[in-house]
């Protein structure tokens, strides 16, 4: 098995389909597609593709850290006690645990993602 893991921002299967917990939705009606690609460490790192429609919800991350890459569309995300960004195709950025905010979707949007939770020792091996 490789190390290096290469994510398909076009991938040709099908993806899991769902819809935000009804209270974590704020407005629109908004749906989400996830392609994972990769999970290792007892599924505690997870990585794939991740498309949403237009709306706007709530995201509450815990204990997770989430890198994510805008593939395609735009999204504005506004931290709870702070200011609104808006990152388009090509922009990154990291979610870190206790991070809250509203993200809202005037177009649909893709982008590359990859989750870790923060319940693992950096020092395990590789899976």
């Amino acid at each position: 098995m490789s190390l290096l893991i290469t994510i398909d921002t076009v991938p040709d299967f099908a993806p899991k389909e769902a819809l935000p917990a009804p209270e974590r939705l704020i407005s629109g009606n908004p749906s989400f597609k996830t392609w994972a690609q990769d999970a290792s460490k007892g599924e505690k790192v997870l990585t794939g593709v991740w498309e949403a429609t237009p709306g706007e919800t709530h995201s509450i991350k815990g204990i997770i850290y989430e890198f994510c890459h805008i593939v395609s569309g735009l999204v504005e995300i506004e931290e709870k006690g702070g200011e609104t960004k808006t990152y388009r195709a090509g922009d990154s950025f990291v979610m870190k645990p206790g991070f809250v905010a509203s993200g809202a979707l005037s177009r649909p949007c893709a982008r590359s993602t990859s989750a870790f939770m923060t319940e693992f020792s950096a020092q395990s091996p590789a899976e």
